[in-house]
C-alpha cells in the first residue's frame, strides 16, 4: 500500500527549458573578439570592421544565437526594432506598405513589430504604450488622427515618429502619404468626364475609417461643384464584396437615374460589379464604377475595374528611408511632409 501511495503521489521532475542557452559571451569567444565588439555589431553593424563583422556573423549562425532585443534596447536606449501600427492586417493596402518597409529595413538589420487597431484610437493608444516599452528605433502610425494621450506620449520622443497614408492634418513629426479628399475629387471628375450626371459614393465603415470619409467628402464636393446630382450610401460594416452589392442595390432603389458610382475601396466596387451582373445592369453603358486601391483582382475582373492606385509601396520605402537616415545621424527636417500622390487607372468599368 505504501508503494502504491508513493506511486500515486510522486511526479516526474519537469526540466525547465532555457529560453536562450547561448550567450553573447559564447559568440565573442567563438569569434575571438571582445563581447563589446559583438554588442556593437548587434546594435550598429556598420561600425564594426568588415572582417570582424563577417566573423561575428558566422559565429552567430553557427551557435544559433538569438540577441535579447529587450536587454539590448535598455542598454542602448533604443532597440533595432521599429513599431508599425496599422488599422487592419486584413487590408491589402497596408500589407503592401508593411512589406516594402520590411524589405528596406532588414538590409539594415532592423525588424518590424506589427500591431493593428481595427480603427480604434484606444487600441492604438495601448499599442503605442507597448511599443514604447521596447525602446523602438522609430514608431510608424497610420493616419493623422490619434487620441490626446497618444499625441502626448509621442511628441517628446527623440526617435522618429512617422505618420503614413495621410496628409493635410496636424502632424506629430513626419508625414508620408497623400490627400484623400483629392482622391475622391479625382473619381468624381473622371465620372463626370465620362458623361455621368447622377452620382453616388458607396462607402463602408465611414464612421470609423477617417480616410475613406475624406475620399467621400472630396467626391461629394467635386460633384456638387460641377452641378451634378450626388448622394452617399453607406454601411457600418467593414468593406467587402457583400457590402458593396448591398450598397449598390440600395442606391439603385433610392436613385433610379444613377449612372456613376465611386466606392470606398475595390472590395466594395467588386461587390457592385457582382450586383450589376445579378441585376443585368450593363457596365459601363448603364452604370460606371470606380474603386480605390488597385487590388490584385482589379485588373482581372469582368469588366476590369477602373480604380485609383495609391503608392503604398513608395510610402513604405520612404518611411524606411527616414528611419535609416535618422539612425545614421542625419538631422531630420522638422515636420517634413512627403506627398506620394496617386494614379487613376482608367479601365472598362467606366
Amino acid at each position: 500500500m505504501a508503494d502504491q501511495a508513493k506511486g500515486q503521489t510522486e511526479r516526474p521532475q519537469r526540466r525547465r527549458r532555457k529560453m536562450q542557452s547561448v550567450t553573447m559571451m559564447d559568440v565573442a569567444e567563438f569569434a575571438q573578439v571582445s563581447p563589446s565588439t559583438v554588442s556593437l555589431y548587434l546594435r550598429r553593424p556598420e561600425a564594426v570592421s568588415a572582417s570582424a563583422g563577417s566573423t561575428i556573423a558566422r559565429a552567430i549562425d553557427k551557435l544559433n544565437y538569438v540577441p535579447n532585443l529587450v536587454a539590448g534596447g535598455l542598454a542602448a536606449a533604443s532597440s533595432r526594432a521599429v513599431s508599425i501600427i496599422v488599422p487592419s492586417v486584413r487590408n491589402a493596402f497596408f500589407a503592401e506598405t508593411v512589406a516594402a518597409m520590411q524589405n528596406t529595413l532588414r538590409k539594415e538589420k532592423l525588424q518590424l513589430i506589427l500591431g493593428h487597431t481595427e480603427y480604434d484610437e484606444r487600441e492604438e493608444e495601448e499599442l503605442v504604450k507597448t511599443a514604447l516599452s521596447w525602446a523602438p528605433a522609430a514608431i510608424v502610425l497610420t493616419g493623422l488622427s490619434h487620441s490626446d494621450t497618444t499625441r502626448r506620449m509621442l511628441q517628446k520622443l527623440s526617435v522618429p515618429v512617422i505618420e503614413i497614408w495621410e496628409l493635410g492634418g496636424q502632424q506629430i513629426d513626419a508625414a508620408i502619404g497623400f490627400h484623400h479628399d483629392q482622391v475622391g475629387a479625382a473619381a468624381a471628375k473622371h465620372l463626370i468626364q465620362q458623361g455621368r450626371r447622377n452620382l453616388a459614393y458607396l462607402g463602408a465603415r465611414l464612421h470609423e475609417d477617417r480616410r475613406a470619409k475624406q475620399r467621400c467628402d472630396g467626391f461629394v464636393e467635386a460633384a456638387k461643384g460641377a452641378g451634378v446630382t450626388v448622394d452617399i450610401v453607406q454601411h457600418p460594416a467593414a468593406a467587402s464584396a457583400e457590402v458593396g452589392g448591398m450598397l449598390l442595390s440600395e442606391a439603385l432603389q433610392a436613385l433610379p437615374q444613377l449612372d456613376g458610382v465611386a466606392c470606398s475601396n475595390d472590395h466594395v466596387a467588386l461587390g457592385a460589379l457582382f450586383e450589376c451582373e445579378r441585376s443585368s445592369i450593363s457596365v459601363p453603358e448603364r452604370l460606371s464604377i470606380v474603386g480605390f486601391g488597385d487590388l490584385s483582382f482589379s485588373a482581372a475582373c469582368n469588366p476590369p475595374l477602373t480604380t485609383i492606385r495609391p503608392s503604398g509601396d513608395l510610402i513604405g520605402r520612404e518611411a524606411a528611408r527616414l528611419i535609416i537616415e535618422h539612425m545614421a545621424g542625419k538631422e531630420p527636417e522638422p515636420q517634413i511632409s512627403i506627398d506620394t500622390r496617386f494614379t487613376l487607372l482608367h479601365r472598362r468599368s467606366s
